[in-house]
């Protein structure tokens, strides 16, 4: 199975280093103009489904790249990270170090633990790898399911701290995904 991972396009809120977590807000003009760019890189590939998060920002991505060429479903598990009281805040006050420990599992403020946000992905996954075998998958998401998508279909040991690269707005990775692992 072939799974192509996109983060939606830049937002006001991301603009202005707003924490946005699960309000619905729009992409603004520079992200949709990100999404028309990678729509061009994106145009020679075929992509059976594409698993969207039901918030806006992600749903407009995902019209920009496939339109309606492609089955969009969408998936709560692959909705941002829930960030509390953090929700709507400077980005200064949220300590990703803190909160991307797997270890700490930290969950003050309301800010969701990052197992969960892995466990949420490492389901949705799995589901992908039960239900699909030689398909093309397009997942369109946010920064937090990106990185737990990424670190799962990496293998990577969930031990201590979680973050390994900044991932920017309409980033997007492909890969080879072995149903049997």
């Amino acid at each position: 199975m072939r799974i192509t991972l996109v983060r939606h396009g830049l937002t006001d809120d991301n603009q202005n280093g707003i924490m946005q977590g699960r309000r619905n807000v729009l992409m603004n003009d520079t992200g949709r103009r990100q999404c028309q760019m990678l729509r061009m890189k994106l145009d020679k590939e075929h992509f059976d489904y594409c698993y969207v998060s039901p918030l806006t920002r992600t749903v407009e991505t995902a019209m920009i790249l496939v339109g309606d060429k492609v089955e969009m479903i969408p998936d709560q598990r692959i909705l941002e990270r829930e960030m509390g009281e953090l929700d709507g805040k400077p980005r200064e006050m949220y300590n990703a170090y803190k909160y991307w420990d797997y270890d700490l599992n930290k969950s003050d403020r309301g800010v969701e633990p990052v197992q969960s946000v892995i466990s949420r992905c490492e389901d949705f996954l799995n589901y992908l790898k039960e239900k699909y075998t030689d398909e093309s998958i397009l997942i369109v998401t946010h920064q937090a399911p990106y990185r737990a998508l990424r670190l799962l279909i990496k293998g990577k040991e969930l031990k201590g701290n979680l973050i390994d690269s900044m991932i920017n707005n309409c980033s997007c990775e492909t890969f080879e995904v072995d149903n049997n692992g």
